[in-house]
């Protein structure tokens, strides 16, 4: 069982790949989506959900997203075509740091996705080089919420507290004008579903050839979370324009 399968079955029941739900998926959209025509850009946009999202909310925007799984992609294009938003998404695969478009977007979204580009910073970089005057980021990223353990700086990546976090990215030369720090309900309730969902495929599929990788997956990824990065780990979602001067 590969990578793409196992985040394909784990993410069933929550389809935002990220600690978020569907309320706070909405306000955030609510916030970044451009009023008129403009064009929609996800950089890492696996299934396409928060697009698909996008679509179904401004009847009039064209959606763009990039992906290295095809898999992933593939999913997408079904939901599209589910959704009946088929004829405004274009779907690239391919890495998303080395993306090109003739196109700017009124908003590019980047949610969970800062390891294709080598963290947050670089992440808001490749957005820059998309954005429309006048334009938003709608980006997500984890940030420590306590002194994590060095295995879940392993796990999970370098990241810094929320204040430095938010220091580094106005630094940057952005300005916030929405966030989102993910409840604690948000943070469980995601995990809980992924390797659960996951768990629940393998027993009902006793005699499946993979299925004893998923149960072992599944148990792995639990303790992870629950021994490793549970009491640490948080993760902030921002709207963010740029500042003029930058």
């Amino acid at each position: 069982m590969n990578r793409e399968q196992i985040s394909r079955i784990a993410h069933t029941e929550h389809p935002i790949k990220a600690p978020i739900d569907n309320a706070s998926v909405d306000r955030l959209l609510a916030r970044g989506l451009p009023r008129g025509d403009e064009r929609v850009l996800d950089l890492g946009c696996g299934s396409g959900e928060w697009l698909l999202r996008a679509l179904a909310a401004r009847p009039h925007l064209r959606a763009e997203g990039v992906d290295v799984s095809e898999d992933a992609l593939a999913q997408a294009r079904h939901a599209a075509n589910d959704r009946g938003v088929a004829d405004r998404l274009v779907l690239h695969h391919q890495e998303a740091d080395a993306f090109v478009s003739a196109h700017r977007f009124g908003l590019v979204i980047s949610v969970g996705a800062s390891h294709a580009f080598g963290g947050l910073l670089p992440t808001l970089a490749a957005a820059r080089r998309h954005l429309a005057p006048g334009g938003r980021v709608l980006i997500g990223d984890g940030f420590w919420e306590r002194t994590p353990s060095p295995e879940a700086i392993e796990m999970l990546g370098d990241h810094t507290d929320l204040a430095t976090t938010m220091d580094r990215v106005a630094a940057d030369g952005w300005t916030p004008v929405h966030g989102h720090v993910s409840t604690r309900h948000e943070l469980d309730d995601y995990e809980w579903s992924c390797w659960g969902s996951l768990a629940s495929w393998a027993l009902d599929r006793p005699t499946d050839p993979d299925s004893a990788a998923a149960l072992s997956t599944a148990g792995l990824r639990r303790t992870e979370w629950l021994r490793g990065y549970r009491d640490s780990f948080g993760f902030v979602s921002l709207v963010l324009g740029r500042t003029p001067g930058h």
